[in-house]
Order: structure tokens, then C-alpha cells, then sequence
């Protein structure tokens, strides 16, 4: 991840609050809820239904492109599913415009209008026949720095020619622009209306849905297929879905000054020198690789795949040295989630609740167990979930206040069960489906149960708060090495609490040929 900037998160809210024109007078005049739409295909009434899943997906520069793999493996489930939904990282590396139709476009032109001549769809007129409900990952936030994007751009031809650019990465003249790509690409941005007379009609066309909390956007697939916030909300079979831009309440707590919080610099300072390390040695290693060979091309691929994890975690090593007492959180998005959970409850005809966002919030996944990003996810959901809990009282019984949590960001597919943590986030049922195209990553070392550190009555213990069930990732090593790629089918049933039933589908790259499975179902 060469040179990559992340946007803070005060100018990521500011960026999309400025395209969406979130202060625009029509929305208090036309009483209009920009987090909220209704997927108009006839059958959202339904109790019965199945979606796909897929996540962190974005790469165009795999020798053996896994993404289209999975994409193929999924056209015979698109006839009997409702929609598609998208954990994030849309577009490696850094949530390019320019990287668009080779990293998403071309994977997934089954899905589109016109996908038969799929280099005559621009990134930002895309309209999907097929439902696809995205949320931004951290790659779709990411910039290059304005030199190092010129020499990016300059040499991307012969990056792509000559032998001696081995490791060769998805970055050509710019980034994202703070996630403008993203938001062109799939967001109703009211900043491309130049006039309010032509506003008005866009908002007479498609804001049409008269419900509790307002007009809201009418989804068409075929027709009119834009999202309408970074965040939103839609229901379907008596479910409540729940799109979350976990972006903005990612970031580490500042380090404390007492003694103990010096050591933790100083430790974290010491491990960011070693990933530099192994970095530079990794690079040194690739010279001796000839990407014309078989095995030498899949081992660039893993070489590239291990220097952007390395530079992930400098990233938030990074981000803790760094982080300030005054840094924003996103409370607006939150509070948003608290109370339309708390509503959801309260809605006679809501059988159940599922939320999807990029950053999980428990994986055992080795590169992102332990994340500061990780835990503050934890801690900003847990702190909601408790206040939702709070309101509620008795009404929701015994059961979770959520049915299902779907992730990407950590590039595997795992299924891991919340236990008593001691807060109303217990007994929760998390996915992370992150395994879809991106190179995958191992479990950790410690296995598959996750403890956690707390204080009583001035002493340090630990309870265990998770238990991983199911894990696919990586495995094995030189010539026995497996790449285990997957996608998710969920077929919901009716009754309340409503029953998933989870299917695990399996692109595995073995020994330079590709394997097609289908793991055993389970039901939450």
C-alpha cells in the first residue's frame, strides 16, 4: 500500500454530507429521509428470500483473478436471490475512479444494464439489474499524495510491461478524492444538479415512498439503482437491514501519558520498525522472481498481498501514535443507528434485524484480530447496543438485539458467535465475509476463541467474549498452499425470530487449478 493516505474523519463526513447536499432546504421542505429506501421489485413482502454476499473484492491485477472467479460461481444463485450485498473495498487500491472498470465493472457485468459491452458503462452510470447494496470499505476512502500519483500515472505502462516492476499494485494518477468514486459511483449525489428546477424533478421521479420517517428513494433495479446515503436503512420480508459507514467511528483512542501508556508507545514504535523491516525484505525477495513462471507469478501475488496487510497495520499503528483527544467520531451516524433500532423494535410487523459494514467488530482473522480499529468498532456498537437495550427493557426478550452481523475487511470467511461479554452486545451472530477476490489471510495462532481485558475492583482480568465457529482463509504452504475464495448465500425463512440458512460457496485456487464446493449449511 505504497504511499497511501486515509482521509480523517472530519473530512470524510464533510466530503459526502457536501455531494449529498445534506443541508439542502428540500429535504425539511419535502419532508425527504436520505437514509432510507425501498427496493420496488414486486416481492419485498414477501417472508421468504435469499441474498448473496460478497466483500473486499476490488483487485485487477491478480494472476489468477479470483474476483471473476467468484463473480462466475455466483450467476447461477442471481435468477433466485433478491439482491446482492457488499461488505466494502469496492476497488483496490485506493478507491480509484480509474481502476473501476477493471476492478468492478468487468467482475460483475452480469449484474449490470448493458453488461454485454461492459466497456461502454462509465463508473458513475452504472444501473445494476441485479440489487447491489454497497458499503464504503477503507480502500474506498484512500488517496495518493499528489507526487507520488504523478509517478504512479507516468510509469503504470511500463509497470505493466517491463519484468523489473514486479510488484506491481493497483494505483495509477490519483485516489479516491476523500471517496468521491464512491460516492459517484453508487450514491444519489444531489451535487451533480446544477439548477433547483432540475432537482425538483429528480426528487418528483424517485423520492416517492411515503413512510413513517418521510418521502424516500424508490429503488428500481433496471432503472434507477442509487443508494441514498453512506448509511441507510431498508426493509425486506418483515427484516430490517442496516448499511453502516464504519469509517467514521474507526479511530484509535489517544495513548495516555502515565507510564504505562509511554511503554505502549514505545512498544508500538518498536513493532512498526519491524513491519518496516519485513517490508524492505520482502521487497528485496520478489527481484528473484520471474513472473513469466507459474509458481513465481502466485508467489508475487502472495508478496503483494503481504506488504499492503503489512502496510494496513502500519496504518493503524500509525493512527494510534497519532490520534488527539479532539479527533471526531461520527455520533451522528450512531445516534442515527440507536434510534432506528430502537423504532425497528417497536414495529409490530419487524420479525428481525440485520446489520452490514466494512470493520467487524470480533474476527480472529490474524492480521486484524487485534487492531485498534477493531476494538473501537466493538466498543462504539457495544455502547449503542447497550443504549438500545436500555430503552427496550423486557420487550425483546431473550433474544439478540440484532439476528445477524455481516463484514468484510479482514480477507476471509468466518462465522464467530458473541458469548456472555457482559453488554448487550452478547450473543450476537457475526459473518465476515471478506474472502470474495482480494488475497485471503490466515487464522491467527491463538485460535478460535477471544478473550478480552477489563478492570474490577482495581485488578486486570479477562473473560472470554467469542468463539470463531466456522473459519476459510489461507492454509498450507509452498506447493500445498490453498486459497479458499467464497461468497455467501442466505436463504431467510419465514417465522419470527426468522431462521438464516447459511451457505457457504468455495472458488479454491490449488496448485495452479481452480475447485468449485459448496461447504455444509448451517442455520442461525
Amino acid at each position: 500500500m505504497p504511499f497511501v493516505s486515509d482521509p480523517p474523519i472530519a473530512v470524510k463526513i464533510q466530503k459526502m454530507k457536501q455531494r449529498l447536499r445534506w443541508d439542502d432546504p428540500a429535504i425539511v421542505q419535502r419532508e425527504i429521509d436520505r437514509t432510507r429506501f425501498v427496493l420496488d421489485d414486486g416481492s419485498s413482502d414477501g417472508p421468504e428470500f435469499s441474498f448473496l454476499v460478497i466483500g473486499d473484492t476490488g483487485t485487477g491485477i491478480q494472476t489468477h483473478n479470483a474476483q471473476r472467479q467468484v463473480a462466475q460461481h455466483m450467476l447461477p444463485h442471481l435468477d433466485s436471490c433478491r439482491f446482492v450485498l457488499h461488505t466494502g473495498d469496492v476497488v483496490y487500491l485506493v478507491g480509484s475512479s480509474e481502476f473501476y472498470r477493471d476492478n468492478f465493472i468487468n467482475p460483475y457485468k452480469e449484474l449490470l444494464v448493458g453488461g454485454d459491452r461492459p466497456e461502454k458503462i462509465a463508473y458513475d452510470r452504472m444501473v445494476f439489474k441485479v440489487p447491489m447494496f454497497l458499503v464504503p470499505g477503507n480502500h474506498d476512502y484512500y488517496d495518493l499524495p499528489f507526487l507520488e500519483g504523478l509517478f504512479a500515472g507516468l510509469t503504470l505502462p511500463l509497470r505493466r510491461r517491463l519484468v523489473k516492476f514486479k510488484l506491481d499494485f493497483d494505483v495509477g494518477w490519483h485516489g479516491s478524492y476523500q471517496g468521491k468514486a464512491y460516492a459517484q459511483a453508487f450514491l444519489d449525489c444531489w451535487d451533480r444538479f446544477e439548477s433547483r428546477d432540475n432537482l425538483v424533478r429528480h426528487l418528483e421521479q424517485h423520492y416517492t415512498v411515503k413512510t413513517d420517517t418521510g418521502w424516500c428513494l424508490r429503488y428500481q433495479p433496471g432503472q434507477f439503482t442509487r443508494l441514498p446515503n453512506r448509511y441507510y436503512t431498508f426493509r425486506y420480508g418483515g427484516i430490517d437491514f442496516f448499511a453502516l459507514d464504519s469509517n467514521t467511528f474507526n479511530a484509535p483512542q489517544p495513548i495516555s501519558k502515565t507510564s504505562e501508556g509511554l511503554t505502549h508507545r514505545r512498544s508500538l514504535e518498536e513493532l512498526r520498525s519491524h513491519f518496516e523491516r519485513e517490508k524492505q525484505e520482502l521487497m528485496q525477495a520478489a527481484e528473484r522472481l520471474n513472473p513469466d513462471l507459474p509458481d513465481d507469478a502466485e508467489q508475487l501475488d502472495d508478496m503483494r498481498a503481504k506488504i499492503e496487510q503489512i502496510d494496513e497495520v502500519i496504518l493503524d499503528i500509525d493512527k494510534q501514535l497519532e490520534a488527539r483527544e479532539t479527533q471526531a467520531i461520527d455520533s451522528e451516524q450512531l445516534d442515527w443507528l440507536q434510534q432506528r433500532l430502537i423504532d425497528s423494535w417497536n414495529k409490530a410487523d419487524v420479525r428481525g434485524r440485520v446489520l452490514f459494514f466494512h470493520h467487524p467488530p470480533y474476527v480472529t482473522e490474524a492480521t486484524k484480530w487485534n487492531l485498534a480499529q477493531t476494538l473501537e468498532i466493538r466498543h462504539h456498537l457495544r455502547r449503542v447496543f447497550d443504549n438500545v437495550a436500555a430503552a427496550l427493557g423486557s420487550l425483546r426478550g431473550d433474544r439478540p438485539l440484532v439476528d445477524l452481523i455481516l463484514n468484510g475487511h479482514a480477507h476471509c470467511l468466518e462465522y464467530i458467535r458473541t458469548l456472555d461479554t457482559g453488554r448487550a452486545d452478547s450473543h450476537l451472530n457475526c459473518i465476515v465475509c471478506g474472502g470474495s477476490g482480494y488475497s485471503l489471510r490466515r487464522q491467527r495462532q491463538e485460535g478460535s476463541d477471544l478473550m478480552e481485558t477489563f478492570w474490577e475492583e482495581g485488578d486486570r482480568r479477562a473473560r472470554l467474549v467469542a468463539r470463531s465457529q466456522l473459519f476459510v482463509g489461507r492454509s498450507g504452504q509452498g506447493s500445498k498452499k490453498r486459497r479458499p475464495y467464497s461468497f455467501l448465500r442466505i436463504d431467510v425463512r419465514e417465522g419470527t425470530p426468522p431462521q438464516f440458512v447459511v451457505r457457504v460457496f468455495i472458488s479454491e485456487r490449488f496448485q495452479h487449478q481452480w475447485y468449485e464446493s459448496e461447504l455444509q449449511p448451517f442455520t442461525i
